[in-house]
């Protein structure tokens, strides 16, 4: 029985189709996973340096639990999950500093960025035997 893209294609739906959405459902767990592990540090932080209510720390408890579960949801191998990981989590990392700290990055935060997203596109997307 297959199962993911060779059901899809043996279906009649072309093979570049299928190649996007699975890029795209890659893609939106990773930042999901990022958002996550984010919320979970960003309050504790707040907490610690912003004088934020202590209950803070119970919503940061839950957002590391479903960052950690989110993890497990990735179906590459550990290792190279958290290597292509470092790269997405730079980029939403980034746009965090924007949209909460209101903080525009620089060019050369986004130039970093973007090398960190080709690096995350190679480990992840480069052909593999088997």
């Amino acid at each position: 029985m297959r199962h993911g893209p060779a059901r899809a294609y043996a279906a009649g739906l072309p093979l570049i189709g299928i190649r996007m959405v699975v890029i795209a459902k890659t893609l939106a767990l990773y930042i999901a996973t990022a958002l996550a592990e984010i919320i979970g540090c960003y309050l504790p932080y707040l907490w610690l340096k912003k004088s934020a209510p202590a209950w803070c720390l119970l919503p940061a408890a839950l957002s590391l639990t479903v960052f950690a579960w989110l993890l497990t949801l990735h179906p590459q191998a550990a290792g190279r999950v958290y290597a292509a990981y470092g790269g997405v989590y730079v980029a939403v990392a980034l746009g965090w500093l924007w949209a909460v700290d209101g903080i525009r990055p620089s060019l050369w935060d986004v130039a970093g960025s973007a090398v960190t997203l080709a690096g995350m596109a190679i480990i992840l997307f480069a052909p593999r035997p088997g």
